[in-house]
């Protein structure tokens, strides 16, 4: 099934820092959900660090924040306690959830060709309908973007 704007996903089980079993457990609001490679790495961190700092807003105006990456609990559990972030992080080691979202691509790293996660974010309603989709982001200014394209869902 491919995830277009405007389809209904399925409730996902999940693995969470928050011990969450399911993506809907997020749905008291509506949900942004975030794809990124690796924890601890400079352009995630970043992102992570911006999606923090909103948090506040986001959550005054109707939104939770996950991010998920195939890093391990304990992994996720580092990054969460160095940088104080306030919201959940999905582990997905066996990429069940990057590929049901198709965020695995191949990638390129000083030739080398691998399979990683594409840096993308889902903004998703109540009733588990996707309303946005970025793919292939750019960490400079993404969640400013996101922040901007709230405000048509209230």
């Amino acid at each position: 099934m491919e995830i277009k704007e405007g389809k209904k996903i399925k409730d996902i089980k999940i693995v969470s820092t928050d011990n969450k079993k399911s993506i809907s457990e997020y749905l008291d609001k509506k949900l942004i959900l975030y794809f990124y490679p690796k924890d601890l790495t400079p352009g995630c961190t970043s992102e992570s660090i911006e999606f923090n700092t909103n948090l506040t807003k986001i959550k005054r105006i109707g939104w939770n924040v996950v991010g998920i990456s195939r890093d391990s609990i304990k992994s996720h559990l580092k990054f969460i306690d160095k940088h104080s972030f306030k919201f959940p992080l999905i582990s997905d080691e066996d990429e069940s959830v990057c590929r049901y979202f198709d965020v695995i691509k191949e990638k390129s790293l000083y030739g080398r060709k691998y399979m990683g996660v594409d840096r993308s974010t889902f903004l998703i309603d109540k009733k588990l309908q996707v309303l946005q989709i970025w793919r292939n982001v750019k960490v400079k200014g993404h969640v400013s973007e996101v922040m901007d394209a709230l405000k048509e869902y209230k």
